[in-house]
């Protein structure tokens, strides 16, 4: 018999005696995590200021309206709360029983990137134009979706109780499941977005208790893989130059190095307290390309110094924290895979982002959660930070 992991735990037994009444006493709102809540908000907020200083001088981006991308960031933000609150609203169990079809919409909309409904923005072939200015990036809602399908394989059979942890077979079809859609989206190609799934498929198998085993072996297949991509020429030519740029960031200095070293630029000359929103020179000058969507963290440095940049690593510090809460708590194995797969998307998609900008990690195109502009992104997060609420306050009183 396999050997579970420091996860597996004999909390997760058939749950017995009724569910929580939500009732005036003991209401929806008394129950949610606000600390998660409100240091998300915290973070879309913050992301409004510093998307408007980005964008406000960029007649080319803002079509003269210096408030366009702030009144976009406000509205995506507002749909992320609708979602969210649907999220809460329909619950994780009812959604656990639409993940099949969840799964098969998200395979027919990343599809569809690939027929000619699909644009190529940034170098990646991953987006859908819906029209008005608006697009819709499938990646995004991919990441949902791999950790609701492996989480409903891999605790099925643990939640009822008929095993311990997750066999050998039921982890062979959940990877199987999750492989799918990340090979669709490396065709895209979208390097990002497939590294923030790899990461999410390895901590939702930490915390479902499969065998140590797994985990080691999809480490050493991720690496092996890695260089078979390399070798057989998979990777676009911007992406190569990506990696090489990282590994020697005086390569090319004024071609794909440009962006990590403007960015550095941009973060150093920030100080302590920042030279104050609005009045920062990188960022007034339009040094700094893609400023709003993926350096948007170079702002917070220059503009807010290390006070505002540590301000925002502090809230998804909390975001991260009380995840962490959430998944230790909850008597289901359902709800801390879940939980699980939410913390590590969450924690390397925001490493990754802010790490790319000091310079200690390749660029990758990835929007730094609640705070980057872009629609598809902020819905996914706060549809996540549903997730979690909804785990919270569905769990049983006598958790």
């Amino acid at each position: 018999m396999p050997t579970a992991n420091k996860f597996s735990v004999s909390r997760y037994a058939p749950e017995r005696g009724p569910m929580a009444k939500l009732t005036a006493r003991d209401s929806v709102l008394r129950r949610l995590d606000w600390p998660i809540l409100l240091s998300s908000l915290a973070l879309s907020f913050l992301g409004a200021l510093l998307v408007w200083s980005a964008t406000r001088n960029r007649t080319t981006l803002n079509q003269g309206d210096p408030y366009y991308f702030l009144a976009r960031h406000a509205l995506n933000t507002g749909i992320g709360l609708v979602l969210m609150i649907g999220t809460v609203w329909l619950g994780h169990r009812t959604l656990r029983g639409a993940v099949p079809v969840l799964y098969g919409l998200s395979l027919v909309l990343i599809l569809a990137v690939l027929t000619p409904l699909g644009a190529t923005i940034n170098g990646a072939h991953a987006w859908i134009v819906i029209g008005g200015g608006f697009s819709l990036q499938p990646s995004e809602f991919v990441k949902i979706t791999i950790i609701l399908v492996m989480a409903m394989l891999l605790a099925t059979r643990v939640d009822a109780g008929d095993l311990a942890h997750p066999d050998h077979r039921t982890v062979v079809k959940a990877l199987c499941l999750a492989a799918a859609p990340m090979g669709i989206v490396m065709l895209m190609p979208d390097l990002g977005s497939v590294m923030v799934m790899v990461v999410i498929v390895l901590g939702v198998l930490l915390a479902s208790g499969a065998s140590n085993r797994w985990v080691i072996g999809l480490l050493a297949s991720g690496v092996g893989g890695a260089v078979l991509i390399w070798q057989l020429g998979v990777l676009d030519e911007y992406q190569i130059n990506r990696f090489a740029a990282f590994a020697n960031p005086e390569l090319d200095p004024a071609g794909v190095g440009y962006n990590t070293n403007q960015a550095r630029i941009a973060i150093g000359s920030g100080g302590l307290t920042g030279s104050g929103l609005f009045k920062g020179s990188q960022t007034t000058g339009q040094f700094v390309p893609e400023q709003q969507t993926d350096f948007v963290f170079t702002v917070a440095g220059e503009e807010l110094g290390f006070v505002g940049a540590g301000l925002i690593l502090v809230l998804l510090g909390v975001i991260l924290w009380r995840a962490c809460v959430i998944a230790r708590e909850t008597t289901e194995l359902y709800g801390t895979i879940v939980c699980a797969g939410i913390i590590a998307w969450f924690a390397f998609q925001s490493f990754e982002n802010i790490g790319m900008t000091l310079g200690i990690m390749p660029v990758a195109g990835l929007p730094l959660p609640f705070v980057s502009y872009g629609g598809s992104s902020m819905f996914a997060v706060w549809i996540a930070v549903g997730l979690l609420q909804s785990i919270k306050v569905q769990r049983p009183l006598s958790a």
